[in-house]
């Protein structure tokens, strides 16, 4: 006994394209999460700050004027890092709230 072969549908899946709404809305997300990412950069950044103000380092490897102008700006780039690389977790708290602010996800 032979069975009766069915019609099956081979069209491949096909996802729409975005419209322009939801393409500015992509454009916003982005630039909302790149804004979240810079504040907790600056938060980070603050407290580096606040957490080598007490470090002092003895000569001849350390310590001078030239530390202390280049301080904030190691202090800066350990922030960015930090944040790059999923940072303490103030991004995304501040993304969702941003997004739920401008009504976006």
């Amino acid at each position: 006994m032979t069975t009766p072969l069915t019609a099956v549908s081979v069209a491949p899946a096909i996802t729409p394209t975005p419209t322009a709404t939801s393409t500015a809305e992509l454009a916003k997300q982005g630039k909302i999460k790149q804004t979240a990412q810079a504040f907790e950069a600056s938060f980070l950044s603050v407290m580096l700050q606040q957490m080598f103000s007490g470090v002092s380092t003895a000569p001849p490897f350390g310590g001078g004027q030239g530390e202390a102008m280049f301080r904030s700006v190691l202090t800066d780039a350990m922030a960015k890092q930090m944040s790059r690389s999923r940072g303490i977790g103030i991004a995304p708290a501040i993304e969702r709230e941003m997004l739920k602010l401008q009504g976006l996800k």
